[in-house]
């Protein structure tokens, strides 16, 4: 099973879509989605709130899915198989307190983590997005929102893959993030730069994650 990740920056056109198609992904977990974005021969799930630019939060996308409660307004939920996905954005250091709650950015990322870990599924899940703090290295975001992610990780049994694949800053590792159960085997991880050219496609890169659906 290959899972991607990508924050399109609310901007899409034929060569996002070949971007993505080119990456052979089985599910996409995107973020920042215009509702003119499409996936031939895929279903997605988008979540009902949007943001300032009129763009979803997020949405999960596979050739079949099933819809699921949203357990976050800017979390899309669907299940694939018997497995939960949820595809997030989590609180930015310098965004308002809508769709979370509390005074400080780490009071808004801990309000976030209570509100998925409060909906955990039973069973696997895969949760993946822009959760705007790296997870090694440098610290983007804020370290306390970096432990209160880690620590909900580690609640719910899961691993993050994409933890060391790097930023579009040199040195710093990346904010977007897919997590997978801790007992999957996971085969490799790639970094896709979102470049047609000299020109930026989105001010965030292509992270995906392969797993062995034979291993699980």
């Amino acid at each position: 099973m290959r899972i991607g990740t990508w924050n399109v920056d609310a901007r899409w056109d034929p060569r996002h879509k070949e971007l993505v198609i080119e990456q052979a992904c089985d599910v996409w977990l995107l973020t920042e989605i215009p509702d003119r974005a499409r996936l031939p021969g895929f279903r997605g799930q988008v979540t009902m709130g949007r943001m300032v630019r009129e763009q979803r939060w997020a949405g999960v996308f596979a050739r079949d899915l099933i819809a699921t409660e949203e357990p976050d307004p800017a979390t899309a939920a669907a299940r694939i198989g018997e497995v939960t996905v949820w595809s997030s954005i989590l609180p930015w250091p310098s965004c308002g307190p809508a769709p979370w709650y509390g005074e400080s950015h780490n009071d808004r990322v801990r309000s976030a983590v209570a509100s998925l870990l409060a909906h955990r599924p039973d069973g696997d899940l895969i949760w993946g997005g822009d959760w705007n703090h790296s997870l090694h290295g440098r610290v983007l975001g804020s370290r306390e929102g970096r432990e209160s992610i880690i620590g909900f990780v580690d609640e719910l049994g899961l691993q993050v893959p994409s933890a060391e694949l790097p930023h579009q800053i040199e040195g710093v590792f990346s904010i977007d993030h897919i997590a997978v159960p801790a007992d999957w085997q996971v085969q490799r991880t790639e970094h896709v730069e979102a470049a047609d050219g000299s020109i930026r496609l989105s001010d965030h890169d292509l992270y995906i994650v392969e797993v062995d659906a034979a291993q699980q």
